[in-house]
């Protein structure tokens, strides 16, 4: 195309080519399709919902947006104190097995180490993830909340229902 209206022949007449998509058309067409054109692939189409077509007319409700997930928080690493109990286990578990070969006592287990980033539940003292210690300790409070099983109680219980009933049967 070395020019930049490229004459096309259909017949009769003259067709010109539009600036925005290429089609070619006669003059008095183009003079109309011009704007229509640039307006049209100007816009921005929104994207189809075959879902949301789908359900209109139906008792259905449509879904909303799934809530965007959250950023997790970089977490400030601990190999350091990892790696001191793993050797410090190594340690007591050779200290362990030496005790046993000569016949001396044991030695005394090491102490348990606690992760900073679990979080301990107030209720029964054990430590979670951040997840796990959402979950449970609601589950932990409705526990401690219910009443305590008693078996003593309970069998008194169920002497006095007995007791009930026999004489309920011996008043008939």
């Amino acid at each position: 195309m070395a020019e930049a209206q490229l004459l096309v022949e259909d017949g009769n007449q003259k067709l010109f080519p539009c600036e925005v998509c290429g089609r070619c058309f006669a003059t008095d067409v183009l003079e109309r399709h011009g704007p229509i054109c640039k307006k049209v692939f100007n816009k921005k189409r929104k994207p189809f919902n075959s879902l949301k077509q789908r359900l209109q007319g139906t008792d259905i409700p449509t879904v909303g947006k799934s809530p965007q997930p959250k950023v997790q928080p970089v977490r400030k690493s601990n190999w350091r104190q990892q790696h001191e109990d793993f050797i410090n286990t190594i340690r007591s578990a050779k200290q362990f097995t030496l005790a046993i070969k000569e016949g001396r006592p044991l030695p005394p287990p090491p102490r348990p180490t606690s992760n900073p980033d679990y979080i301990q539940c107030p209720y029964c003292m054990r430590r979670f993830n951040e997840t796990a210690a959402q979950r449970h300790i609601n589950f932990c409070k409705n526990q401690t909340s219910r009443p305590v099983f008693d078996p003593i109680q309970m069998a008194a219980r169920l002497v006095s229902r007995a007791q009930c009933k026999a004489q309920a049967s011996l008043k008939k």
